[in-house]
């Protein structure tokens, strides 16, 4: 028989006395979480300290300047002069919002000191976008319950991978738009589950696509992890205000082009519908796991500078994958792993384009989802109680296999990374450029009455040396391939006196009648570096053993 306490034996609070019920039990205020938070404060901030330090020695001098980095940075510059939105016509081979971002980070360096508004200085801004990022990559983990030394993991697996220092470092659209994309993942996890939270998640996941339009992919991982954050009773408030306004904003692109008359195509002008349809049908790279193709060399790339991140944050969602039912960790990391599955399913198209930085959008959720199969694993080994049954020597066995494990792959990652991040802080590939750079400064009689072809690496330098921009220097492209450009030259190469073969330049002229014509009809004057890098500087020879 059991006994009950009778009613009167449970004492009464008067209704006046009574606290009033909070949707938070622990009752925290401001100060009080600040406090309890110190020490992720404090770890995320020497983590930081360590990811900038890295990224940031050597930036100028590695890696190798990219024509895509100095194509950026020019349109950059012609936002900053009112020049329009590019250097040259905008044929809205992308949205405008990324270039524009980086007229704001350079725009007070460039304003201090115009002349170094070139590739290799500008470089710096970008540390200020792996900041933010990095931090939120720590942030997003804590509010997917990833304990405190997991999510550490994830931001020095984002941060400290030699893949990303290389990557990372480089003037990307790609490093903008993850920064908006974790943006919007933390947002969408906010533990308040305030619905202005989730509008705003909308609006950075809609910035993040105006940045780069390739992060399109990530969105439903984004609402995956909204969906799972949000409160039973206003989720669907949630969704439908986060999609409005990521719709909203998203639209305004196409109106941009609707207004300046430019959003179909017609006669003498560029269009939006031609830009994405050269995105769209743009020759493919061929299928990744094909040895040969083009995709195929953008993954031995990705995989000669960290094996780690990328097999590693796969196995990592796979495992997630198949723990779900009874992790917890895997549940909460569902959107980090769907985004991971999803950018691995695009990559696995079978006649696709991969360009290189397309991991960069996979890089923070690789490294989440590596973090949190790790934590999971260390969970499962160190975590669970010891029951009374449970012999001694195996729960020792149990912390054994732990330290095994975690020396194993110390072993394996310390010394691999170690030799990456000491290239990227050590070695100078950027030689070639600088010193071509210079002779064309110093070396050229007149700047201003000279027309060289140049990628556009080399393109602000020379326009910071006195060479006319966009008629005097040439980005080599637009020598063949826009209007503007070629009714300055009526009798094609001819008009030009000098071409900077760049391995870049030397390898699309094929494509390029204009640009071809003027490396075969020209002798190298100087030839900077050796090899495939090596940098030569041609003049254009008009007549047999003359010049122009």
């Amino acid at each position: 028989m059991t006994s009950t306490l009778p009613a009167a034996t449970t004492p009464k609070v008067p209704a006046q006395r009574r606290p009033a019920p909070t949707t938070r039990p622990t009752g925290r205020t401001g100060p009080s979480r600040l406090r309890s938070s110190r020490s992720d404060l404090l770890l995320c901030g020497v983590l930081l300290v360590a990811i900038l330090v890295v990224q940031g020695w050597n930036i100028a001098d590695y890696p190798t300047l990219s024509d895509d980095e100095g194509t950026y940075l020019a349109q950059a510059w012609a936002v900053q002069e009112g020049r329009g939105l590019a250097h040259y016509t905008y044929w809205y081979d992308h949205p405008p919002l990324g270039w524009i971002q980086i007229a704001l980070l350079t725009w007070i360096p460039a304003a201090l000191s115009p002349e170094s508004m070139t590739v290799g200085t500008m470089r710096a801004a970008m540390l200020v976008v792996s900041a933010v990022s990095a931090v939120l990559v720590y942030v997003l983990g804590r509010r997917l319950s990833l304990p405190r030394w997991a999510a550490g993991l994830g931001m020095l697996l984002f941060g400290l991978s030699p893949l990303s220092v290389v990557l990372q470092r480089e003037i990307f659209l790609d490093n903008l738009a993850v920064m908006w994309t974790l943006l919007a993942f933390a947002l969408a996890a906010s533990p308040s589950r305030h619905l202005w939270h989730h509008f705003g998640a909308g609006i950075a996941a809609a910035t993040a696509v105006l940045t780069k339009e390739t992060m399109l992919f990530v969105l439903p991982a984004v609402l995956i992890t909204m969906w799972r954050h949000s409160h039973r009773d206003t989720r669907k408030f949630a969704l439908t205000g986060a999609i409005t306004a990521c719709a909203l904003i998203g639209l305004s692109y196409p109106l941009f082009a609707l207004l300046k008359g430019e959003l179909l195509p017609g006669s003498g002008h560029v269009s939006l519908w031609d830009g994405i349809t050269y995105q769209m049908t743009r020759p493919g790279s061929g299928f990744i796991l094909d040895e040969g193709s083009g995709s195929w060399g953008v993954l031995q790339s990705w995989l000669y500078y960290d094996r780690v991140l990328i097999v590693g944050g796969l196995a990592g969602a796979l495992l997630l994958l198949v723990t779900w039912r009874w992790s917890v960790t895997a549940r909460a990391l569902a959107g980090p792993s769907a985004a991971v599955v999803i950018l691995a399913l695009v990559a696995l198209r079978p006649n696709g384009y991969l360009p290189a930085m397309y991991v960069i959008q996979a890089l923070p959720f690789l490294a989440l989802v590596l973090a949190g199969g790790t934590a999971s694993v260390a969970h499962a080994v160190l975590r669970r109680r010891r029951s009374e049954s449970e012999p001694r020597p195996l729960t020792a066995g149990r912390y054994a296999l732990a330290a095994v494990l975690a020396i194993a792959a110390g072993a394996y990652v310390v010394p691999r990374w170690y030799d990456g991040d000491r290239t990227a802080v050590t070695a100078d590939a950027n030689a070639p450029y600088q010193a071509a750079s210079k002779w064309l400064a110093s070396e050229v009689e007149d700047p201003a009455d000279t027309r060289v072809l140049v990628d556009d690496a080399l393109w602000l330098d020379l326009v910071h040396a006195g060479y006319e921009p966009g008629r005097g220097v040439i980005w080599f492209y637009k020598a063949d391939l826009d209007p503007a450009v070629t009714k300055t030259m009526p009798r094609g190469w001819r008009d030009l006196d000098y071409v900077v073969a760049s391995p870049t330049v030397r390898r699309d002229a094929v494509d390029l009648p204009n640009v071809k014509a003027a490396i075969e009809h020209s002798e190298p004057v100087a030839v900077f570096g050796e090899g495939e890098d090596r940098i030569e500087i041609r003049q254009i020879q008009t007549s047999a053993g003359g010049v122009r």
